[in-house]
């Protein structure tokens, strides 16, 4: 193919995003991929609870999930986004799935942190089927995962806490480079301070039950979109949904 000046053409991405949704127990992941039209969900762990939705039997195997993504890309349906509950539940089986192909039987085995290098070859097939259900099939994708909390070497100020998604640092490296929106779904939370004597305080949590999901990084925890999303949305569907449209409409057609 013949590259010019002519072959320049301004573009605008089109296919649906793969989200990450990730925050404590209970504070309503799964609650929240359940609220996107015409979802299927991918299930590594039993996070479904009482809710209702379309799901294949709950994978025991990467190579179940890689089953399941294949009869999305291949066969006939009308599901438009795809939850898979949870990468965190996911990367044991990942893992298993490299010790078992190399003869050992732990992943560990391989010794020298080899096999962390190794499962990036398996969480790249994952979003490399993602990509291609976004860009072929004009599905999108909402990866629940827990988190947890790690200290940051930051290059500029002291260390300190933050929340992140749970996953091996290689994996963590790969969805946050690969994903277009990750959102911390956590409470809001305010601080009262109690005075316990002339010298002495005491700082309570206090929270108002209102559960938020946080679209931009901060010192507190992970977060990222490709997009002009708040920074600040209430956990639901239908909140997000309306932000990411609003975000990916052009300006002229907004002022029409």
């Amino acid at each position: 193919m013949a590259i010019s000046i002519q072959s320049i053409r301004r573009e605008r991405a089109s296919r649906p995003p793969i989200v990450v949704a990730y925050g404590g127990p209970g504070i309503g992941k799964t609650t929240f991929a359940a609220g996107a039209p015409g979802v299927v969900f991918i299930r590594t762990e039993d996070g479904l609870g009482n809710l209702e939705a379309d799901a294949f039997p709950q994978a025991q195997s990467f190579a179940d999930v890689m089953g399941a993504l294949t009869a999305l890309a291949t066969e006939d349906h009308t599901f438009r986004w795809l939850a898979l509950d949870s990468l965190s539940a996911l990367e044991p089986l990942i893992w298993s799935e490299v010790a078992k192909a190399h003869g050992k039987t732990s992943i560990e085995d391989l010794g020298f942190g080899k096999g962390y290098v190794v499962a990036m070859d398996y969480w790249r097939q994952l979003f490399d089927a993602l990509t291609y259900l976004a860009n072929a099939r004009g599905m999108g994708s909402v990866l629940i995962a827990h988190a947890e909390v790690n200290r940051y070497e930051a290059p500029d100020v002291d260390a300190y806490d933050r929340a992140q998604i749970k996953l091996h640092k290689r994996a963590f490296g790969l969805v946050y480079e690969r994903a277009d929106v990750i959102g911390y779904a956590a409470q809001r939370v305010m601080v009262r301070k109690e005075q316990l004597g002339q010298d002495k305080s005491r700082n309570h949590g206090i929270t108002t039950g209102e559960r938020l999901l946080h679209l931009v990084e901060r010192p507190a925890y992970v977060a990222k979109n490709r997009y002009s999303l708040p920074e600040t949305l209430p956990l639901s569907w239908q909140a997000f949904e309306a932000a990411l449209a609003a975000s990916v409409t052009p300006a002229a057609a907004l002022a029409a």
